[in-house]
């Protein structure tokens, strides 16, 4: 199903029904900007993938993520939401064997980026407190890729002042310039009124959809389409749940393409298109 902004032209929304094993299949080497995307976690969502169990999740992945490597551009950027689950009462180690066999497959493990949500839901364990962050895991292809980092600057806020009352040991640490800290330097900043942000995403949980299972908020496709995109490219979601990834595409004038299971879902991705909510 294809649907056209009848008020933005250029930018082309796809939306296909199916396994994204098989749809990705559909789509030529090396012509997706960025996947993004928030995929089932095991044991989870069982009416939809089965559940599929920590111990078969990395084999159930692997096949659909070499897809993905083969579509995405070597410029291009994946971003994974996906967090770990108690098992017994310890932490599975799932998604890091995920991380290291997609290391094995090519993929570039380049970046940990944080979601923590400012509004987790209370909850109490015997063993442990509430989860209050999940993982947005950067992969690449390249070490080189597209990062428009001036398109997400966040305002400078106390550091402004912080600057210029530093002690000369920091003064001197800041000014070393190295290349590998060459973006902390004084020079660069003082004066200025926005910064680079760090890798923690301070976003509320929220979704328009209280029937689906999965919280994905709107502000974490946008973050990352604006860091990784520009206009006019191609975005891909291949667990695109109710749509939330397109909107953001949509809204942002990039080309966008979603894939899901459920007919159902299909059908709410285009009703909030239609709505651009």
């Amino acid at each position: 199903m294809t649907w056209k902004n009848e008020e933005v032209k250029r930018n082309m929304i796809e939306i296909y029904t199916g396994d994204c094993l098989e749809e990705m299949k559909k789509i030529e080497d090396n012509t997706i900007d960025l996947i993004v995307t928030s995929p089932p976690y095991a044991d989870q969502r069982k009416n939809t993938y089965g559940g599929i169990k920590v111990d078969d999740y990395v084999e159930w992945w692997i096949p659909r993520v070499k897809e993905m490597l083969r579509i995405l551009k070597p410029s291009g950027s994946f971003v994974l939401n996906i967090k770990e689950k108690v098992v017994n009462g310890e932490r599975s180690t799932y998604v890091m064997e995920l991380i290291i066999a997609m290391r094995e497959m090519g993929w570039l493990w380049t970046e940990e980026y944080i979601w923590h949500k400012k509004n987790a839901a209370p909850g109490k364990w015997p063993n442990r407190f509430r989860d209050a962050w999940e993982r947005l895991l950067h992969f690449t292809k390249e070490k080189k890729f597209k990062m428009n980092q001036d398109a997400v600057k966040v305002p400078i806020g106390d550091w402004s002042s912080r600057l210029s009352n530093i002690s000369e040991r920091d003064k001197k640490r800041m000014d070393s310039g190295t290349k590998s800290n060459v973006g902390t330097r004084r020079a660069n900043w003082c004066g200025k009124d926005s910064v680079f942000p760090d890798n923690v995403l301070y976003l509320p949980c929220e979704t328009h959809n209280k029937g689906h299972s999965a919280v994905f908020p709107l502000s974490i496709p946008t973050w990352f389409i604006k860091l990784f995109t520009d206009e006019g490219d191609t975005v891909l979601d291949p667990f695109v749940g109710s749509g939330t990834t397109l909107v953001a595409c949509n809204q942002l004038n990039r080309n966008g393409i979603g894939i899901e299971i459920l007919p159902e879902n299909v059908e709410v991705c285009n009703q909030r298109l239609l709505g651009n909510k």
